[in-house]
């Protein structure tokens, strides 16, 4: 059986238009009480990354999130809405500050439903997730669309990785430094914490050097909805350009027979594939190495080194990156920020994390060279009216 994902149109973040499109996204694909029993409990979990305001286009906007609490109402769910981001190692203050900025708090208030903190946890095989897991009979899930330095794609499933409080997050970067292992680790919470239903933000959405305050905001003006996070993931890939099985969740989750990766298997309802496609995303730098075949891989990977650097301009020695990094690799001395490169593990956290857009991505001089020759390539390369990914 196919699996379904709705694409729709809504340009911008009007809550009237906002309201409309991701209802009739949710309505397309067979309406809320084909995911949800009426009267149930459900944990609402959005993206949010860090205490940064809506128009910087990196946490779940309120008014998806509105459109989502009010679906639920009308069929009398009991709601909470909560999550984890990566700055929070239990301190309540700078949840606060996060549940503020991104303006879920004001849109909780509004909406008479409760704002949850991931403050308990619970040991479910590998990983300790938050107790409202258990508390509540569904879990809908509202990732923001965006690239992200070490999965290319920040979306359905790895939204879920918020699912895991505090900072136990930095510790599975240390423990999965590979990144087809932290792939597969993701999967993993995605095997043990599968959504009743996920609705995209991808009104605004960011390309570039995402998550965080380094990549790019671009329009695409859509709202993705579906049951199969898998099949979810796989539309974003093509929305950007890219074939879902480049994103290595994807192709895991596809690979365990979690979902569908395949476009032939995905029945997409709304807008045309087609006609939602544009130029392609900027892809983070990182992504280039999934790209070479693995034998060349493995013969040049002493040569393609990404790296994180400070922009002494930008720091404001705010200490964020000092906290997130899992290897202890960042200290302040002498009032400036510093990586001991010999211990960074290249995991990007402090990039993902830096409020001040102060960390980038840097690269050795052979990746800057294979990322002039594939520039040069697409400039030659000749165009073509068919469709890469079939009807």
């Amino acid at each position: 059986m196919n699996s379904k994902v709705s694409v729709i149109k809504c340009k911008d973040y009007d809550p009237v238009l906002v309201w409309e499109s991701t209802k009739r996204a949710v309505d397309l694909i067979g309406g809320i009480e084909a995911f949800i029993k009426p009267g149930s409990s459900v944990l609402v979990k959005p993206n949010l990354l860090m205490a940064k305001e809506p128009e910087y286009g990196i946490d779940t906007h309120p008014e998806v999130m509105r459109a989502v609490i009010r679906i639920l109402k009308e069929i009398n769910c009991q709601i909470y809405i909560g999550d984890a981001p990566s700055v929070w190692d239990q301190d309540a203050y700078e949840l606060e500050e996060v549940y503020v900025k991104s303006g879920v708090k004001r849109v909780a208030l509004e909406e008479g439903v409760q704002l949850v903190y991931f403050d308990k946890k619970v040991w479910k095989g590998k990983f300790p997730f938050t107790t409202w897991l258990e508390r509540c009979e569904y879990l809908v899930s509202i990732p923001k669309f965006k690239t992200h330095n070490l999965t290319i794609l920040t979306g359905a499933i790895k939204n879920l990785f918020g699912l895991i409080p505090g900072l136990y997050k930095t510790e599975l970067h240390k423990k999965h430094l590979v990144v087809k292992d932290f792939a597969a680790m993701l999967v993993d919470i995605y095997m043990q914490n599968r959504p009743a239903l996920t609705v995209v933000d991808g009104i605004v959405a960011m390309e570039g050097e995402g998550p965080g305050t380094s990549g790019k905001l671009r329009h695409p003006g859509l709202i993705i909805a579906g049951d199969d996070a898998v099949a979810v993931d796989s539309i974003l890939a093509i929305i950007m350009g890219i074939n879902p099985t480049d994103v290595l969740t994807t192709k895991e989750a596809a690979d365990r027979g979690l979902g569908k990766a395949d476009i032939n298997s995905i029945q997409v309802l709304g807008e045309k594939i087609d006609d939602i496609t544009q130029e392609p995303f900027e892809l983070p730098a990182t992504s280039i190495t999934q790209k070479l075949p693995r034998p060349l891989l493995e013969i040049v990977k002493r040569l393609l080194r990404f790296y994180p650097k400070i922009d002494g301009s930008k720091c404001t020695i705010c200490g964020t990156c000092v906290k997130i990094c899992p290897n202890h690799a960042i200290a302040i001395k002498s009032k400036k920020t510093m990586i001991n490169y010999s211990r960074c593990i290249s995991c990007f956290c402090c990039e993902e994390t830096c409020p001040a857009s102060a960390i980038h991505v840097k690269r050795s001089v052979f990746v800057q060279m294979l990322e002039l020759y594939a520039r040069l390539k697409r400039c030659v390369r000749a165009p073509t009216s068919e469709s890469k990914y079939g009807d």
